[in-house]
């Protein structure tokens, strides 16, 4: 089933590349956010989770179809873009990247819910006998190849080079990833996504480390778009390594600003910007005084680690504590990340911590609170994850005990 994803994703890059090709050639890009992609991608996590579940007869259809028809509704919601912090770019370039953002996000949400709704999830498990022949992960490198080989035919596609510098990324093949994002923005000019996305895989190819050559790029980056989240995400990140943990909390600080309020990825930031004020001895961010809507009903409690299972949790591993709604769709309306080794650990969960407007935890009749130790750091449960559940019940409900007793499958 992942080699079908990696292909499709292939497929949608190179749809992406031809119908974007105009909007990258434009020297001034402009300071465009992750806010839109992390809220895309948490939809695109959900909706391979519900196919999964579907697949294994978990869901009915009529749930899979409600769940799924719920998916699209918020997301219509949330990517309508917002009006821009500062109008530094000519008015005919902001239209062109709003138009590229939507192309980017809308076209392989729709190729993803066409197929969903459509094909046949069952056929793309590895154990379910097909006709012909299955697409190998050799065939896949191949695919890529034969893009490479295109463009030395056409040395001069910036947008072509940008979509084999993410092809072997996926691959894991950083150090030829960096050199094709070299090609494309050397074609492109200093376009703060296309460097941000080069500074990224130059340090995978250097074992994860920004110091150095990727670190500059980082910052040619910001001089182009000091608010660009990834750009500042990485420089925080750089620092964090070096022992700047002063600088690292200057850096992540700079990119809440970017992120909207409530969402996954805001969490993480949060956590890291903690992280690196106990590393320093930093003094503690000034408290901030926030209204929680529907406070009365917040969900508060325990979670307890097995002892069976305290041999398998590793100091790097991550703890998700989330409320599902009982019945229907499966996205989260609450969740929260902290290190796992914070367990026993006693949480909360209210509106401030959901994931799309309009779908609160507060408006719920029962939700499913789970607990999930992550081995890979994403929410997405994966084999060797561990994981528990509580029954379902009302908002409100305090002093719930979740115990984590199971290993995912």
């Amino acid at each position: 089933m992942t080699t079908f994803w990696l292909i499709a994703a292939l497929f949608v890059a190179a749809a992406l590349a031809v119908v974007m090709r105009p909007l990258l050639r434009q020297r001034d890009s402009g300071a465009g956010t992750d806010r839109d992609a992390t809220n895309v991608k948490l939809y695109r996590d959900e909706l391979a989770e519900l196919a999964r579940e579907h697949a294994e007869g978990s869901l009915s259809e009529a749930q899979h179809r409600e769940a799924q028809q719920e998916i699209e509704r918020r997301l219509l919601e949330d990517v309508q873009p917002a009006a821009p912090a500062a109008a530094t770019a000519p008015a005919g370039n902001r239209a062109g990247r709003w138009a590229a953002l939507a192309v980017a996000l809308v076209l392989p949400l729709v190729a993803v819910l066409g197929y969903l709704q459509f094909g046949d999830i069952k056929a793309l498990d590895p154990m379910v006998r097909q006709e012909g022949h299955p697409v190998t992960p050799t065939q896949i490198a191949k695919m890529v190849e034969e893009l490479a080989q295109r463009l030395k035919q056409h040395p001069d596609d910036a947008a072509g080079w940008a979509m084999l510098g993410r092809s072997y990324a996926v691959l894991g093949r950083y150090q030829e990833s960096a050199g094709a994002y070299a090609r494309a923005t050397a074609l492109v000019g200093d376009d703060a996504n296309l460097l941000a996305d080069y500074a990224d895989t130059l340090a995978m190819a250097r074992g994860g480390n920004l110091s150095g050559e990727p670190m500059e790029i980082v910052q040619r980056g910001l001089k182009v778009d000091p608010k660009n989240v990834k750009l500042l995400a990485l420089a925080g990140s750089a620092e964090f390594a070096q022992r700047n943990y002063a600088e690292a909390v200057r850096y992540w600080e700079r990119s809440l600003a970017e992120i909207p309020p409530g969402s996954d990825f805001r969490r993480v930031v949060e956590g890291s910007i903690e992280e690196a004020r106990k590393a320093g001895s930093l003094p503690a961010a000034p408290e901030k005084k926030t209204e929680v809507a529907a406070d009365s009903k917040s969900i508060t409690g325990t979670v307890k680690l097995a002892p069976a299972l305290a041999s398998q949790v590793e100091p790097s591993d991550t703890l998700f504590v989330f409320a599902r709604p009982a019945k229907g769709a499966r996205m989260p309306v609450a969740i929260l990340r902290v290190a796992a080794s914070q367990l026993p650990y006693t949480f909360r969960l209210d509106d401030s911590l959901g994931m799309a407007v309009g779908n609160k935890l507060s408006s719920q009749a029962e939700v499913v609170v789970e607990a999930r130790i992550s081995k890979s750091g994403m929410a997405q449960p994966k084999p060797g994850d561990l994981e528990g559940a509580s029954a379902p019940v009302a908002p409100g409900t305090s002093g719930l005990q979740i115990a984590i007793d199971r290993v995912v499958r």
